[in-house]
């Protein structure tokens, strides 16, 4: 029987399947120890090693060489560990390229862009980055994870989202307010402001909609929320339900779960999809009818994408459609 990724995509480009939280850590402190987090969880959300904020000024070799040795370590047991590097305009985000690339650039997932001001700048370093991997003999094309952070990211999000390599779209919020000298009020950095202001709100829309409709995952921001759970999940909540984000950054192990919790896909919508997979592929993916329903490919496609998000989040999947289809 024809599993769906061999039928489903045939011709098409697959939406990029990517675990639903990013954590970010800074220090090789809590790297380590959201790697531990993630050899007890699974790999149900990504770490991002951060060697722009995360670098102290003038140790920028010694921390991206560090980072590179934490990835290539027998406690990085999924590879997902990615990075992010320093901006187009900073003195040392080549040499960030070169140093994780060439030490570990056959177990990176992705590396993260900060701070393009347009098209090209993300061009320069997604160039680089390919220089770099054959100087090194890197034998595969790492993703990249562009901020949209500026003006000018927002102006040539399209472009962005079109250019080789990119997968996801990640919104800066706190660089996109400040970026509005004072126009937009320090409370649109937090909720509810954060999705109730017009210029955040109508920035998240774009990114949104540009990402979804050009095969690229659209990423949230962090919450500023550490504590409250329920706040964080209402936070992960409405930026999945009201904007169409299918993933977010974390900045501190509390806000993993609650983020993950809020980002599954409806438990009843996942038995379903088992159920018309399971029948489409019994019928060499013909069209089926499920609970008086007619189905076809088109609906398949949705389905099998539910069901690999459920997968990706850890959700109990049905036994038979995971032995088909997972194992």
């Amino acid at each position: 029987m024809r599993h769906p990724k061999a039928v489903l995509f045939a011709g098409e480009k697959p939406f990029p399947l990517l675990p639903a939280v990013d954590h970010y850590a800074g220090s090789e402190k809590l790297m380590r120890k959201a790697l531990q987090l993630q050899n007890e969880l699974g790999p149900i959300f990504d770490i991002t090693c951060d060697c722009e904020d995360g670098a102290h000024a003038g140790a920028e070799r010694e921390h991206a060489e560090m980072v590179a040795a934490l990835i290539m370590s027998g406690d990085n047991r999924f590879n997902r560990v990615g990075v992010r590097i320093h901006d187009v305009t900073h003195a040392h985000w080549r040499k960030d390229l070169e140093i994780l690339v060439g030490g570990a650039g056959n177990r990176l997932p992705f590396i993260t862009l900060p701070k393009p001001c347009s098209a090209s700048d993300v061009e320069v370093q997604i160039e680089a980055l390919q220089e770099i991997e054959q100087h090194f003999g890197v034998d595969r094309r790492i993703p990249v994870h562009v901020l949209i952070e500026t003006h000018g990211a927002l102006r040539e999000v399209w472009e962005i989202a079109a250019l080789p390599r990119v997968e996801s779209l990640d919104f800066g919020l706190m660089d996109f307010v400040s970026g509005h000298h004072g126009a937009i009020p320090g409370s649109a950095m937090r909720s509810p402001g954060q999705f109730e202001h017009p210029l955040v709100a109508r920035a998240k829309c774009e990114i949104s909609a540009t990402a979804l409709a050009s095969g690229v995952v659209p990423t949230h921001n962090v919450t500023t929320e550490l504590k409250d759970l329920g706040f964080i999940r209402n936070d992960a909540r409405r930026a999945r339900t009201e904007f169409g984000f299918l993933r977010m950054w974390s900045i501190h192990p509390n806000q993993i779960l609650p983020i993950i919790d809020a980002m599954r896909p409806d438990f009843s919508e996942v038995q379903a999809a088992a159920e018309i997979l399971i029948a489409a592929q019994n019928k060499d993916w013909g069209p089926t009818q499920h609970a008086g329903k007619l189905h076809d490919r088109a609906s398949y496609r949705y389905y099998w994408e539910l069901l690999e998000r459920a997968h990706v989040t850890g959700m109990e999947i049905p036994e038979e459609a995971k032995s088909r289809f997972f194992a």
